[in-house]
């Protein structure tokens, strides 16, 4: 899962960066309105975390734009901003959630984690296929309840099929959702960790559409050992 964090404030930039990449997602900087609002406008996030107070141009109009411009992905905004009305603009210009500064990061993690679920009509924290389960929260996955020990990129690519299951995910989308914007992305690599994955979980869970990509079974075409 990619997200990208516009704040100018570099220290707490490199903060929030910091905590989501050990949680397991892609992250992009931008520290001002205009290379917020180029980022989030032609680069597929997952999710972005925007604060408010900005160089340039400032949170509202660059949340705005994007919601005129179709862009529709979740949006946290971050205030230092104690009035209710403030918090209501955000809303109101198409945020999906707020937060206050100062925060705990667990509790932004918390807010993260919520926006990617709900995107993606999921309710809870565990996503399941068959016998594999991904904690979002812990990043941790098992099969058939035992641990499974994934790289970084690999967590974040079953990540991305398990919020899609169901779905065909072609090799382009799963490059530009599993990788930062500085990254040299080559899409072969896709097809190597597809292969390692199917090593360490079910192997059939992961089904290659020709000439399409790549989907996570949707759980009422998984076998079981009653069929």
């Amino acid at each position: 899962m990619r997200l990208l964090v516009v704040e100018d404030d570099k220290d707490l930039a490199r903060q929030l960066r910091g905590a989501l990449a050990d949680a397991g997602y892609a992250v992009d900087l931008a520290h001002d309105g205009e290379e917020g609002h180029f980022l989030g406008d032609t680069e597929p996030y997952d999710a972005v975390i925007l604060d408010l107070g900005l160089p340039e141009l400032d949170g509202i109009t660059v949340l705005q734009r994007w919601r005129q411009d179709g862009r529709n992905m979740p949006v946290l905004i971050l205030t230092a901003r104690d009035r209710w009305s403030d918090k209501v603009s955000g809303i109101d210009a198409g945020a999906d959630d707020y937060l206050s500064k100062p925060f705990h990061m667990e509790e932004m993690l918390a807010r993260v984690r919520a926006l990617l679920r709900r995107a993606a009509g999921h309710a809870s924290n565990e996503l399941q296929c068959g016998p594999l389960r991904l904690d979002i929260a812990a990043a941790k996955v098992s099969l058939d309840g035992l641990a499974i020990s994934l790289t970084a990129l690999e967590f974040r690519l079953l990540s991305y099929l398990m919020h899609h299951q169901g779905k065909v995910i072609s090799r382009t989308e799963l490059v530009e959702h599993l990788y930062e914007q500085d990254f040299d992305k080559d899409s072969n690599t896709i097809e190597v960790f597809i292969g390692r994955l199917r090593r360490k979980t079910q192997a059939d869970l992961i089904e290659t559409v020709r000439g399409l990509g790549y989907r996570l079974a949707a759980p009422d075409t998984i076998a079981t050992d009653d069929n």
